[in-house]
């Protein structure tokens, strides 16, 4: 599957004018939003319309569910309306009940756990630089991210989820409260992953070999209550030039953005030759029909 996806969005970026085959044609997908987007809203709204479909999106602050409709209710009527809904949310067992509930598929745009169609997208966006022509999947064994900051939140998690996946490894920094959680490594073990990921409070040792080095925002949509106690302790955590160059000569930097300059990463770094934070950006559009466009012809 996972080679069907990445050779699937290799395929839709090969097109000039972006306007392929019709795989959503006669098909009607919401994007369910608990949370303000960018990236996530325009590149699934332009996906889906590329791909022949139509969008509806759905502030929750519009919809029933802000005044009390329960998830399951939800669920059940939309998918009684919708060929698929795409739900950006906080708490992950919200959209696992709401993908229990359902009878369409269900992607998801993120949860404060995981954010799984960027980390799709990010690994594409590696293969690119280095499968010259050959695998892409191939390309991105034994490769190593180091990822820095915050080592909690669902972009660190769904980096580890994806080394487990393709066969690379990630090395986290960060303060030691801010190690990966408990419950993200029991969910690794019942998933049947045991490895994959180290963590260190040591950004050096974090950094040696390593292919990419990796950011995210401080404080994400709902931690605003924690902003000064995390800026204060992860400031020593930004990536600068000079942490930049304790990775391979060649690694990539990489963030998934909206990024907070002078936080997480100097703007030097955001703008320097290593960095492809716009190709990551322009992939999840490419991913993400490919997602799309696998799921409908699964569930016809």
């Amino acid at each position: 599957q996972l080679r069907e996806i990445f050779a699937a969005a290799q395929s839709f970026k090969r097109y000039r004018n972006r306007q392929t085959a019709p795989a959503l044609q006669g098909q009607s997908w919401a994007l369910l939003f608990f949370k303000s987007s960018t990236r996530t809203r325009v590149s699934f709204e332009v996906g889906i319309h590329e791909l022949g479909g139509n969008s509806l999106y759905l502030s929750t602050g519009t919809t029933q569910i802000s005044r009390g409709e329960t998830v399951a209710d939800t669920a059940r009527n939309l998918s009684r309306y919708l060929h698929g809904v795409i739900i950006r949310t906080y708490q992950h067992s919200m959209i696992e009940e709401f993908a229990a509930e359902a009878s369409i598929p269900v992607v998801n745009a993120l949860t404060d756990f995981l954010h799984p169609c960027q980390s799709y997208s990010d690994l594409f966006t590696m293969a690119e630089r280095w499968s010259r022509k050959g695998d892409l999947i191939e390309s991105l064994k034994g490769r190593k991210i180091a990822y820095i900051g915050d080592c909690q939140n669902n972009m660190a998690n769904s980096l580890v989820l994806a080394a487990n996946l393709f066969d690379m490894k990630v090395s986290l920094s960060g303060p030691k409260a801010y190690a990966p959680a408990p419950e993200f490594d029991a969910f690794l073990e019942s998933e049947g992953f045991t490895g994959g990921h180290e963590f260190s409070t040591l950004r050096g040792d974090t950094l040696v070999d390593a292919d990419v080095v990796y950011t995210d925002v401080w404080v994400s949509m709902g931690d605003e209550d924690e902003e000064a106690e995390r800026i204060q302790q992860l400031q020593p955590y930004t990536v600068s030039m000079d942490l930049l160059r304790l990775a391979r000569p060649d690694a990539l930097f990489m963030h998934c953005l909206p990024a907070h300059p002078g936080m997480e990463v100097t703007r030097e770094v955001l703008d320097c030759p290593q960095s492809i934070v716009f190709d990551q950006a322009e992939n999840r559009l490419h991913m993400q029909k490919a997602i799309l466009a696998i799921l409908a012809k699964a569930n016809r």
